[in-house]
């Protein structure tokens, strides 16, 4: 059974729309709807935004749905030139941006006494993924790359600076690294696919209410395909 975690209602309703004899259930305020897509047994969930319920989220999946995988879809911002609104990213590896313990001796977004500071997207989810996106979605491009996550929406040019050039990143958000987190935790394999709604800059808050419809579009599609090719 395959997990797949939006953190908000526009990027799962149309997933949940598609699902054959749901089944609903809530668990600490979360919705989960399990059923089939394609002829694939899934549970689809609104983890809610931020690490914090992210990370709830994945370990409901864990403990009582005992998925065997999770993929968290959704948008997020930009962070290189070449990354355009609309296009979409596949995670290689998850870091937390706002995880700082450097006063301790640790590298910047290294999680103490881990011994782990990004954690790696499963190689097979990944390259579905690019398969699936060219399919689906041939009028954008697909990149793979680190997802920087942080409690933040980034909306200011010298911080989007800084998270590209601290953790050489792709895109930046809210959830995927503590979706990231607990799958290594729990040794199964994660995937973050990130539909670009904004530039994280300055023009975040304009581009990300026009162009939010048209990005979960884009991920919706590339799930689906997947899940036909699964």
């Amino acid at each position: 059974m395959l997990g797949i975690i939006g953190a908000m209602e526009v990027e799962v309703e149309k997933l949940r729309e598609m699902m054959v004899a749901p089944k609903v259930r809530t668990v600490a305020g979360m919705s989960f709807c399990q059923g089939t897509i394609k002829g694939k047994e899934v549970v689809v969930v609104r983890s809610g935004v931020g690490k914090v319920n992210a990370g709830l989220c994945s370990q409901i999946l864990v403990d009582q749905y005992h998925v065997d995988g999770i993929i968290n879809t959704g948008i997020a911002g930009s962070l290189r030139n070449e990354v355009n609104v609309g296009d979409i990213v596949l995670s290689t590896t998850a870091v937390q941006h706002d995880m700082d313990a450097t006063g301790f001796g640790y590298q910047i977004g290294e999680i103490p006494q881990m011994g782990i500071k990004e954690f790696p997207a499963d190689e097979h989810l990944r390259t579905l993924a690019e398969k699936c996106c060219k399919k689906a979605n041939p009028d954008i491009q697909t990149f793979t790359g680190r997802v920087a996550s942080g409690d933040q929406f980034i909306n200011d040019k010298e911080k989007k600076a800084w998270i590209r050039e601290t953790f050489d990143a792709y895109c930046t958000e809210m959830e995927g690294a503590a979706i990231a987190q607990a799958a290594y935790l729990n040794q199964i394999p994660y995937l973050v696919v990130r539909a670009i709604s904004d530039k994280a800059d300055d023009s975040a808050n304009v581009d990300y209410k026009e162009f939010e419809a048209k990005a979960v579009e884009h991920s919706v599609r590339l799930i689906v395909s997947m899940l036909e090719e699964m």
